[in-house]
């Protein structure tokens, strides 16, 4: 009588008989070679098969991926060479979901290795080293997997990627692995193989496409909240580790920053496109939550002006997220007297049809604020030529300013449009803007296809307050972290530099009419505090971030790929500055929660003009 695994094989060759699809065969090409997997992965980040045929491959299938445009099954040898730079696990693309094969079969594989870049080539990420158009043979089912390599704040180096590059564009690839020093080299020597991780803390909370991020270093630059704090360019936090899953979203745990997977997460270690290095767990720890609450700040005092900046993200009309906003506003944020809002759209959203007017979208949002117990605000802002300000096609999003006429007026002074520049006049010995609310020099290339500056004049107890709200070009386009250029290239900071340039201009025109006006320059900056769009902004003292006054581990306003970051600022000239007499707030109430309203937290300004 056949043993079950030769029976299954008699089957499969069946099979294979009867369908020119499958990708079953009992033999291999001759001109094929016939090696190890560890082969094939070598020790750099490209295989020194890439382009070859192989044939006979051995290993264990240790997970199946039947979804994605990836699709496919990992196999690891369970028979390891001495080198650890070497990997001993390998993805075996099939592009439609395999078919028989299960996890714990010994297969034999043959097929071309390949080296796939997930994003593409322009995109600047490692490949992933992958046998394609495979064909393969089942020997036995039911076997033990390879014991999974345990990845842990031990494991993994300090230094995150290798220096000296080998070619003019900064590639690390051809660079030989090193493990042991770099955090980059240690993930890419496991790639494919099975990995865990245990009892590891949630420094990215789950977002709609059912993935989170762990660290297993909990005490690296760790904030009170649980996230991990991204303070330089030269600190990139290498405990951080993007997880997803084998089995259905319906079962990913939906975590906020600062709850811990108990137990073990494992599975198999891939690469992917938005994140890099993921560990793609067949097995998901226990989820305990660390009851992380949405903050609030201090209301501010009757001689205090309150000023705020908050991403609404795209809201327009049609969005179910206003009542959440108001509350937002109102409860978390004690209804500040000015508030930036970016990201508002026109009344129509993302419609294409050349509405650029967003009156129904602010007022839709100041009524929600007076039903959640806020004040009656008013508005100000200027509506963008149709699809010029980048965003969303349709959109037309723009930086709109809401204030309470109870506590703040708003010096109207008419003839602000899409494409007239505001301009600074003296008036009696005072600064005076020519246009309020009014743009900053919309016709200059910095600010072509993106945000142009709101700059407005506000009165608080007598005394005038220039506000500028802004939101500088986004980051797309930049190299990641993970990138196989060290360091990656960040591109779109090119157009930020512009622009930081010419907003850092127009206060200096302020402040050398008026030497002690009180001048804020606000928004989402799409940067960091330490990075040279700040530093431009900042100039020779015009202005200053105030985020800086928090401690280090409390500066951040967004989240992204397990880093807690500042993207959000409010910079402020040295009469706000001077003696210190102001309070600042980063209020996270989105960035770190699955259930986020928006991807930014909003920051808040006190201070006695």
């Amino acid at each position: 009588m056949p043993s079950k695994s030769s029976a299954r094989l008699a089957a499969l060759t069946v099979a294979a008989a009867c369908s020119a699809a499958s990708t079953i065969v009992l033999t291999a090409p001759a001109h094929a070679d016939s090696v190890r997997v560890h082969d094939i992965q070598g020790t750099t980040r490209t295989s020194p098969y890439a382009g070859k045929q192989v044939a006979d491959v051995p290993g264990i299938v240790t997970g199946i991926r039947t979804y994605g445009s990836s699709r496919g099954f990992w196999i690891q040898d369970p028979n390891p060479d001495a080198d650890a730079a070497t990997s001993e696990g390998v993805f075996v693309f099939t592009s439609s979901t395999p078919k028989g094969v299960a996890v714990g079969d010994s297969v034999t594989v043959g097929g071309t290795v390949s080296e796939y870049v997930p994003g593409g080539t322009t995109s600047g990420n490692q490949s992933l080293t992958e046998i394609t158009k495979p064909t393969f043979t089942v020997l036995s089912s039911g076997n033990p997997l390879p014991a999974a390599t345990t990845v842990s704040a031990r494991s993994v180096p300090a230094a995150y990627a290798p220096a000296g590059a080998t070619d003019a564009n900064g590639s690390i690839n051809a660079l030989p692995l090193r493990p042991a020093k770099y955090a980059l080299d240690h993930y890419e020597s496991l790639e494919g193989m099975t990995v865990r991780v245990a009892d590891t803390r949630v420094v990215g909370a789950t977002d709609p496409y059912t993935e989170l991020w762990v660290t297993v270093k909990p005490h690296e630059n760790r904030n009170r909240h649980g996230g991990t704090v991204y303070g330089s360019y030269d600190a990139q936090n290498t405990g951080r580790l993007q997880i997803q899953s084998l089995g259905p979203t319906a079962d990913f745990p939906e975590a906020n920053v600062g709850d811990t997977l108990t137990g073990t997460t494992a599975g198999p270690l891939d690469y992917n496109q938005f994140g890099g290095y993921t560990l793609v767990a067949s097995e998901l720890g226990t989820l305990k939550s660390s009851g992380l609450k949405r903050e609030t700040t201090s209301r501010q005092r009757s001689s205090e002006l309150a000023v705020a900046t908050y991403n609404v993200e795209n809201l327009d009309p049609s969005d179910d997220t206003f009542a959440a906003h108001a509350a937002a506003i109102v409860n978390n944020l004690k209804s500040p007297d000015i508030v930036s809002l970016e990201e508002i759209q026109d009344n129509n959203g993302a419609t294409n049809d050349g509405t650029v007017a967003a009156d129904e979208t602010l007022t839709k949002l100041i009524d929600a604020i007076v039903a959640a117990g806020g004040p009656k605000y008013d508005w100000r802002s200027i509506d963008p030529a149709n699809n010029t300000d980048g965003g969303e096609p349709g959109g037309n999003i723009r930086q709109a300013f809401l204030f309470n006429p109870e506590r703040v007026s708003f010096t109207d002074r008419a003839g602000g449009d899409a494409t007239t520049a505001t301009a600074v006049t003296k008036i009696r010995g005072k600064a005076h803007l020519t246009l309020s609310p009014g743009r900053v020099a919309p016709a200059e290339e910095a600010w072509k296809n993106s945000r142009k500056p709101l700059a407005g004049e506000f009165v608080f107890r007598g005394r005038t307050v220039f506000v500028i709200a802004n939101h500088f070009n986004s980051k797309g386009g930049d190299q990641g972290l993970t990138s196989q250029y060290q360091p990656p290239s960040r591109s779109s900071e090119t157009q930020r530099h512009q622009q930081a340039t010419l907003v850092n201009a127009f206060v200096k025109d302020i402040l050398d009419t008026q030497k002690n006006a009180d001048v804020i320059a606000l928004g989402d900056i799409n940067d960091f505090e330490f990075s040279r769009t700040a530093q431009l902004l900042e100039g020779r003292g015009e202005l200053w971030s105030a985020i800086k006054s928090l401690p280090r581990s409390e500066r951040y306003s967004y989240t992204y790929q397990g880093n807690s970051q500042v993207l959000d600022q409010i910079l402020i000239s040295p009469s706000i500055r001077r003696d210190c007499d102001f309070e600042y707030d980063s209020v996270h109430i989105n960035a770190e929660f699955n259930d986020q309203i928006s991807d930014h937290d909003p920051q808040v300004l006190r201070f006695r003009p």
